[in-house]
């Protein structure tokens, strides 16, 4: 029993130590201040130390150490200035999601109770970065010229951040302590640099880098995570009415840091050291700031300065960006204007008067006299002269052009459309370097697209020209049935088509009547209108045709069945086309979708589809993405159409 209460008192014993380890309060040494600058000259360090707000330093007990070697260190506040040059770029979003719940307006209230708290000794320069980064203002202690850039800023289209932290990377120069301080609500969307080169350039020039997401998500908050951490800075996450709060706790910690200053040991001589500086406070005990610098000795000569980068161009004039595209944009209407200008003009009909007047003058000999042709275009002859050149080397394109455009009831020739379609691939190539700023991949997709834009106009043309065809055939046959009727022959009943029928039948029969007149049977002639139209429904009104003038009959009662049985066709046709519609619908949807949100993503939000662009893994779901699609957009078309 007695061993029993033995053992309970010293757990009692050991659980009071535990106790009081946890609860009395340890001497601080713990590491709440970061060193945020160290500078070598021949004189000793200078040692720039960010304490955290609100804790009073007792600048007199400060001490140092390097490399564990005491230092004889003297230490001052900076709130009314220091020796140590600093400097703060404000990198601003300036993007046109800025606008959204007046993020843009808090921006540049943040952005003037920075430049108001801020201590006078620190320059401020300000990098604006949207569809171009903006050096808008170079590192400068002039308050009021920062405030006017402030006031001046504007929103554009796209969000360059990464090129945007490199250009203010090379802005805040090489002396000092260097700050960016980065406001951002968005992703990089366009920047020509990579994160991996935002982050190279902070740890080249040994940057500090603070990030403000404003009212970012965890997930987009992870670029400026990382460009953070390469500038042993923070992330900061504000909304649009604590964003100036913030601004203003940046300015205060550049006005709290506190300057320690002290010379190099005798002998030092070591080019990187550990400088630890313990900093007392009046209620947190002490601060401990620890950092591995450049030391340089003190038998060395004075670091100089390495020059400024400046912000302008010894080269003279540079051309503005601007005239890029104006370049460009004029190219595209000289190639528009070309094309128009090759597109021919057809010559007003001749009367009866001019046909006998130019007849009689040929018949006289007196043609050079009175020559009615047109002054001949030098361009546009040469130009169809190299065309019909082209075609004449390649019959079967000469004569697939001719099939298409006789087919669409064109009124150009061969040699005058493949001008026109050289014309659409230049322009749409032109066009494709504007919209993808000069991107050549862009480029050669729409002149892609300018290549097959005319074969597919040629191709809906000659469809709705053949449905045309095809619903006015039962009633082209119904008045070749009555011409009949009345005792007419079909010669006459065909020009009775070509007088009062609709088009394109009546042009058609017109050239019936111009073939049968040099010798083509009226059955031919009537074939090949069926064969230009690919018309079913007329190819067998023919082959009635044709068999009731070789075995007899009467061609009238037949050309009124044959009538009948192409509107009950064309009903059946219709109906099912109705019941169809949903699928047809459905089928057209999914099969634009995919690309019409490529599109999209491509305009909007470029830097998402850059693992299909530059990974190797990306082209492959490219190319199996393509393929299914293909694949699916065949079965759905073969499913939705009905041959009635």
């Amino acid at each position: 029993m007695s061993g029993r209460r033995a053992l309970l008192r010293r757990c009692a014993a050991l659980l009071v130590a535990v106790l009081a380890v946890l609860l009395v309060p340890a001497q601080a040494h713990a590491e709440d201040a970061t060193i945020g600058h160290v500078e070598s000259t021949g004189d000793g360090l200078r040692i720039l130390v960010d304490v955290p707000a609100g804790v009073q330093v007792d600048l007199g007990g400060v001490t140092a150490t390097l490399e564990g070697q005491a230092l004889d260190a003297t230490a001052e506040g900076t709130s009314s200035g220091s020796v140590v040059k600093r400097t703060t770029i404000l990198v601003v979003d300036t993007s046109n999601s800025m606008r959204r719940q007046g993020r843009f307006a808090a921006a540049k209230q943040a952005a003037s109770t920075y430049l108001d708290a801020v201590p006078a000794d620190v320059a401020v320069g300000i990098v604006t970065f949207d569809s171009k980064v903006t050096v808008a203002l170079a590192p400068t202690t002039d308050r009021a010229a920062a405030q006017t850039v402030v006031d001046g800023l504007a929103l554009h289209r796209d969000t360059l951040l990464y090129d945007g932290v490199i250009a203010a990377a090379q802005a805040a120069g090489d002396d000092g302590q260097r700050t960016l301080l980065v406001l951002s609500d968005g992703a990089d969307a366009g920047s020509t640099a990579s994160l991996d080169a935002a982050t190279a350039a902070i740890k080249d020039a040994g940057l500090r880098v603070h990030a403000v997401g404003l009212d970012l998500g965890e997930k987009q908050l992870t670029p400026l995570r990382t460009l953070a951490a390469a500038g042993k800075g923070e992330v900061i996450t504000a909304s649009g009415a604590a964003l100036a709060q913030t601004f203003a706790a940046e300015a205060e910690a550049l006005a709290d840091q506190v300057l320690v200053t002290a010379p190099l040991p005798d002998g030092f001589d070591a080019e990187l050291a550990n400088v630890e500086v313990s900093l007392p406070t009046t209620a947190s005990g002490t601060l401990v700031a620890r950092a591995l610098a450049p030391v340089q000795s003190a038998g060395s000569a004075s670091v100089t300065p390495a020059p400024q980068p400046t912000l302008t161009d010894e080269r003279g004039w540079v051309a503005p960006g601007w005239l890029l595209w104006a370049g460009l944009g004029a190219f595209a209407l000289g190639l528009l204007a070309v094309a128009v200008l090759l597109v021919p003009s057809r010559p007003a009909p001749m009367s009866i008067a001019d046909r006998v007047t130019a007849y009689s003058t040929r018949v006289t000999g007196l043609e050079e006299r009175h020559d009615t042709k047109p002054p001949a275009e030098p361009v546009l002859d040469q130009a169809k002269a190299a065309a019909a050149s082209v075609l004449e080397h390649n019959s079967a394109l000469n004569e697939r052009m001719t099939r298409r455009l006789a087919a669409a009831g064109s009124e150009f020739k061969p040699s005058e459309w493949l001008l026109v379609h050289i014309g659409a691939v230049l322009a749409a190539g032109v066009i494709g370097l504007l919209l993808g700023r000069g991107n050549i991949i862009v480029g050669l997709l729409f002149m892609v697209i300018g290549f097959l834009v005319p074969p597919i106009y040629l191709r809906f043309m000659a469809g709705r020209r053949r449905r045309a065809f095809d619903n006015a055939l039962p009633e082209v046959l119904q008045l070749l049935s009555g011409a009949l009727s009345a005792g007419l022959s079909l010669a006459q009943a065909v020009d009775t088509v070509v007088r009062e029928g609709p088009e394109p039948i009546a042009s058609e029969f017109k050239r019936v009547l111009v073939e049968a007149r040099i010798g083509v049977s009226i059955e031919d002639a009537f074939e090949g209108v069926a064969a230009r139209f690919q018309s079913k429904d007329f190819g067998w009104a023919v082959m009635a045709i044709r068999i009731q003038r070789q075995v007899g009959g009467n061609l009238a009662e037949l050309l009124t069945t044959v009538a009948a049985t192409m509107r009950e066709r064309q009903y059946l046709r219709r109906h099912v086309r109705a019941l169809s519609a949903e699928g047809r619908l459905s089928a057209v949807i999914l099969c634009i979708l995919p690309p019409a949100f490529a599109v999209f993503l491509f305009v909007a939000n470029r830097s998402f589809l850059d693992p299909l662009v530059h990974d190797p893994r990306g082209w492959i779901l490219t190319g199996f993405g393509v393929l299914w699609m293909a694949i699916g957009s065949f079965w759905m078309s073969q499913m939705v159409k009905v041959d009635a």
